[in-house]
């Protein structure tokens, strides 16, 4: 945990995975489950408050310490069709490589793919179908400017 913020209980989120730290998510933080119910900053430099701490002085007694994201089914309800970040790294994309991480972009995110880092636009024309649960992500290859082996056409 990084620095208090105002007088709410609220605090900067040193060296943080963004993604993990949307409103409604679940933490351990001194050895004891809270919630985000807060979410402001930016994406390199997140500030929260979580469920427990209300004031400055609460906030600043526990910096410095691990703020860990709880694993499994900690994250809010989200409707059909959206994925965390997290579950898509690992996943595979036929005629490219794996997910090695997802990039928020502008416009849309982009899915880092394969060794070289092919970046594909997490669009409806580029990305056909999403498993999470088998681990495969489609892509058109042809939107893509790729032959089915993965080069260049």
């Amino acid at each position: 945990m990084g620095r208090a913020h105002g007088l709410d209980g609220s605090f900067y989120v040193e060296g943080a995975v963004a993604e993990l730290l949307d409103e409604g998510m679940a933490l351990a933080v001194a050895g004891r489950s809270a919630t985000i119910v807060r979410r402001a900053g930016t994406e390199g430099r997140p500030l929260i408050r979580i469920s427990g701490i209300e004031s400055r002085e609460a906030a600043e007694a526990l910096r410095g310490g691990p703020l860990v994201a709880a694993a499994g089914g900690a994250s809010p309800k989200r409707p059909a069709g959206e994925w965390e970040a997290s579950e898509l790294v690992g996943c595979d994309v036929p005629g490219i490589g794996a997910v090695t991480r997802v990039v928020s972009g502008p416009s849309c995110d982009l899915l880092e793919v394969g060794d070289e880092g092919l970046l594909v636009p997490f669009v409806s024309d580029a990305v056909r179908r999403v498993d999470v649960a088998g681990r495969r992500i489609e892509v058109d290859l042809r939107f893509l400017g790729l032959d089915q082996e993965g080069g260049p056409e």
